[in-house]
């Protein structure tokens, strides 16, 4: 049932994407854009978007879409997947991904067990809240800097793993239904 849905989503999205691909403006000084991967859902350009999309969501700042579309075109994925799988960092889940990254980073850096006492800063929608963030951000150094780059590989290596054993395994298992059908059918 959701396959046939998002199958009808990505039809309708055929004419956008070729008139985006076929541009003169896009084409010629962008003609990577219309390579099919970036455009079309297949197992290694999921995965990697996917890979890509987790790597991306913890670049600090609004980069982090941008991030992944100029990932996703330098390694060949469906980019549009990438950014909306970076959307996984949103204001709820940022600190606590930085907070993980942070004890993440403290394990490779020797020496950093005295930052134990820094508090983050109160979750409040004031204009100084983002103010306050970078400052804790920015007291935590090396050790955050060392684990949101290793969380991000991490979070990369998981996700491309889990899209290609999901894969191989929907398509196992659509292959053995076919064949208990033509069984089936046979007698």
């Amino acid at each position: 049932m959701a396959r046939h849905l998002f199958k009808r989503l990505t039809r309708r999205l055929q004419p956008f994407v070729d008139d985006i691909t076929t541009n003169p403006w896009i084409r010629r000084p962008a003609p990577r854009l219309a390579a099919p991967n970036l455009w079309h859902l297949n197992r290694r350009s999921t995965a990697r978007a996917v890979a890509i999309g987790l790597f991306a969501g913890l670049i600090p700042g609004p980069l982090q879409i941008l991030g992944s579309v100029v990932l996703s075109i330098l390694f060949r994925a469906n980019f549009p997947l990438a950014a909306i799988t970076t959307l996984y960092t949103n204001p709820v889940t940022i600190v606590p991904l930085y907070l993980i990254a942070y004890e993440y980073g403290r394990l490779f850096v020797p020496g950093s067990n005295h930052l134990n006492k820094i508090s983050p800063p109160s979750l409040s929608w004031s204009p100084s809240f983002i103010g306050d963030l970078a400052l804790w951000m920015g007291e935590l150094g090396k050790p955050l800097a060392i684990g949101l780059v290793l969380l991000s590989l991490t979070l990369a290596l998981l996700g491309w793993t889990a899209v290609r054993v999901g894969w191989r395994w929907h398509v196992v298992h659509a292959w053995k239904k076919r064949a208990r059908l033509r069984a089936a059918a046979a007698r």
